[in-house]
């Protein structure tokens, strides 16, 4: 959210000082595009730029692009698809990674700028909305919507996309690993929770990552503080593996996207057993991801928390996660 804040933040900065500037959005993405759909990034006429539309050659196209339509009395906004296939008989972006990506170039007017601030005020304070972008320009509303494209013609589109956070981290436990994971996570579009019951735990006081840090008396009120939600992502990682114990039957019987626990092959099994032997269904066990993280032999706070990561990143992007 921080460098999508830095785009918007160039673009109202520009429009302050009188400088055109230039919106590009990819709108629509398929196969290996680099750009994705959300992509974008913003060009001003002296030549600041903010974010990235993919990178490479074709970026670099889009830039001087828009750089040249600041220059002129251009159209409001142009569509271009470009295709990464040199054997492409058109709009072939110079890249060969294959697939295709659908570019928005916008010039931004000097009445969006209420707008803009509007935008930037959902991201500063983590609210949700909607950005709309169309021939007749841009809008955006507060509330929930859809991400969705539809082209009809080079006059007859839209865009629509949910802005604010989709996904939730709730951690519980706030020491060494919960502050390396945390940082890492802040810069993937997760909204963080953190939960302890050490009100003086220097790592958790120090834990600048999250959007919100809360003190429970007993990790067994989870039940009532994480709601269970298709995009929500929970990881256990407290002192020990009593309060382990806690978070989890807390928390078993709760649908999530992602249920993990932080801890040793040996700490995993008696955990486990104790539950099949408190006729805990195996489908339910089954559902949690133990030990946590991917196999890379990590150990420091660091790496453990890069194993998470990448662990996440994978559910998220699973097909069928929308």
């Amino acid at each position: 959210m921080k460098k999508k804040l830095v785009t918007w933040e160039l673009i109202s900065r520009s429009l302050q000082q009188g400088i055109p500037v230039m919106l590009l959005y990819v709108v629509q993405s398929d196969g290996s595009s680099p750009g994705r759909q959300g992509f974008f990034m913003a060009v001003n006429a002296v030549g600041e730029m903010a974010g990235s539309i993919g990178g490479g050659i074709m970026e670099h196209k889009f830039v001087e692009m828009a750089k040249e339509q600041l220059t002129q009395e251009a159209e409001l906004s142009t569509v271009r698809r470009q295709v990464h296939d040199k054997s492409s008989p058109k709009d072939q972006s110079g890249m060969i990674c294959s697939g295709a990506q659908t570019i928005l170039l916008y010039r931004v007017r000097s009445c969006d700028e209420p707008l803009i601030q509007q935008i930037i005020d959902c991201l500063v304070h983590f609210k949700k909305g909607v950005l709309a972008l169309s021939p007749a320009g841009l809008n955006f509303s507060a509330g929930t919507g859809s991400l969705k494209f539809i082209m009809h013609g080079p006059e007859d589109w839209s865009y629509t996309e949910p802005m604010g956070y989709r996904d939730h981290l709730y951690l519980a436990g706030g020491g060494h690993c919960s502050l390396a994971f945390s940082r890492i996570m802040s810069m993937l579009d997760f909204y963080i929770h953190v939960y302890d019951n050490r009100p003086q735990l220097n790592t958790f006081l120090e834990n600048d990552f999250a959007h919100e840090k809360i003190i429970v008396e007993d990790y067994s009120l989870l039940k009532d503080l994480i709601p269970e939600g298709a995009h929500h992502y929970v990881v256990v990682m407290t002192m020990g593996y009593r309060s382990d114990d806690l978070v989890i039957r807390a928390l078993l019987h709760k649908q999530f996207r992602y249920l993990g626990v932080l801890g040793s092959q040996a700490k995993i099994k008696q955990l486990f057993e104790e539950y099949k032997a408190a006729g805990i269904p195996a489908q339910v066990l089954h559902n949690i991801h133990a030990p946590i993280g991917m196999p890379i032999s990590s150990r420091t706070p660091e790496e453990i928390a890069i194993s998470i990561a990448a662990e996440i990143i994978r559910e998220r992007n699973r097909p069928g996660n929308g």
